[in-house]
């Protein structure tokens, strides 16, 4: 109602995630401090839901809202090997041989907190890898968990591995730690790279300035005009057409390099796809992200990209689809009686097939497209790209039984 309830200056996501569930009547006084994740993890998201605690029952709803989508064996699945160990990673690969250098980085973090943890290979399985996303509400991998509750990916991990924060997290909650004798040391880690004492001093200097000779630098077989091998041109199509500049090694012209990487990466073939001196992986991950977006937004996290702008991804949005909605939740759970009302007339209408975006959750998106359709409330339903109006439209539109045709024009 307009009043402050609480302040807080500066970064500080365990903090932030306290407040927020003070105000939410969910901690109590002199609890365990939440991990730094959730207000992390909480992103925009916090503010819509601080704003509908005054009008919403307090009650959680969480987990209801983040397991949309997903079939009750698969839920029941996913619970079950998230409560596996007390300390879970679902990563890219295994600890001995991750598959991406962001699993990797928390593979060590683990091993630097000397706790036992358990590991899944979302690789080997596309049903928990797409159906974790949504479980969790988290799009990207490795995902660490701690007695059954999500603390984040790599950046938050190496964050709160950091603070001291991962410390206090796995003493809260009793994980094991394991003896200083029985832990092999896996070297000063940096980007998912184990130094190695096998390398001589000069060839790991070596490497290390190769690896950081470029912003992006690809070690392939062949040239980008040559490539030797079919994996290595895979990658070198994939970023030209994502329009980035890089440098690249032919690693078949220098065999000391060729078989000293292998070592100082710990990835034993061949593309190895580096990002500001951080190895990302060979050609598959590559793929697999482009196809995520997940390397675009690498790009652009990392400055390599110019970041798309809120108007680019708004046209591409409601683009996405020949009837769009943007409303409040999903077809299946809206989360206000406007939105409800205008799923129903299309379906009704028999227009089943159409794409949808939650404006709850995503800030930029809500207030961009605001500006962006100059129209201030929600639902907006686009068609073609072009804006047909809100709830009000759309049910004076039914109601003449011109809907149908509007959208079919």
């Amino acid at each position: 109602d307009g009043k402050t309830i609480d302040t807080l200056e500066g970064a500080d996501p365990s903090s932030l995630a306290n407040k927020v569930s003070k105000v939410a009547g969910s901690i109590n006084p002199g609890g365990a401090a939440s991990p730094a994740s959730l207000g992390m993890a909480a992103g925009s998201a916090v503010l819509e839901t601080v704003k509908e605690l005054a009008q919403e029952n307090g009650s959680s709803k969480d987990k209801s809202k983040v397991q949309q989508g997903l079939s009750s064996h698969l839920k029941k699945r996913l619970q079950e090997l998230v409560d596996s160990h007390p300390v879970l990673l679902f990563m890219k690969g295994s600890p001995e041989e991750p598959k991406c250098g962001f699993s990797s980085k928390v593979v060590d973090i683990l091993k630097e907190e000397k706790v036992k943890f358990g590991s899944f290979d979302i690789l080997s399985d596309s049903e928990v890898r797409e159906g974790l996303k949504k479980f969790s509400n988290w799009p990207t991998f490795p995902q660490l968990y701690c007695k059954g509750e999500l603390l984040g990916g790599c950046d938050i991990a190496i964050a709160m591995h950091e603070s001291g924060e991962l410390k206090d997290v796995f003493k809260d909650h009793g994980i094991d730690t394991i003896d200083k004798a029985g832990i092999t040391d896996s070297g000063n880690a940096k980007g998912g790279i184990s130094k190695s004492t096998d390398l001589s001093t000069t060839l790991t200097s070596r490497l290390e300035s190769l690896v950081n000779s470029g912003s992006v630098m690809l070690f392939m077989k062949g040239t980008p005009d040559a490539p030797k091998c079919g994996f290595s041109r895979k990658v070198v199509d994939i970023l030209r057409q994502e329009n980035v500049p890089f440098e690249s090694f032919d690693i078949l012209t220098d065999e000391e390099v060729r078989q000293g990487l292998k070592v100082y990466s710990n990835w034993s073939s061949y593309p190895q796809l580096y990002i500001k001196g951080e190895l990302i992986g060979g050609s598959d991950i590559v793929l697999e992200m482009q196809k995520s977006g997940e390397l675009q937004k690498t790009l652009q996290e990392k400055g390599i990209l110019p970041k798309e702008t809120i108007e680019d991804r708004l046209k591409k949005l409601i683009a996405s689809s020949p009837v769009m909605l943007f409303m409040k939740g999903t077809p299946d759970a809206p989360r206000c009686g406007f939105s409800s009302k205008v799923v129903n007339a299309l379906r009704e209408e028999g227009v089943v097939d159409f794409g949808h975006f939650d404006i709850l959750s995503d800030d930029e998106v809500r207030q961009g497209i605001k500006v962006f359709s100059n129209w201030p409330t929600f639902p907006q339903l686009y068609y073609k790209s072009e804006l047909i109006g809100g709830c009000d439209i759309i049910m004076e539109l039914r109601n003449n039984g011109e809907l149908k045709s509007t959208l079919s024009e």
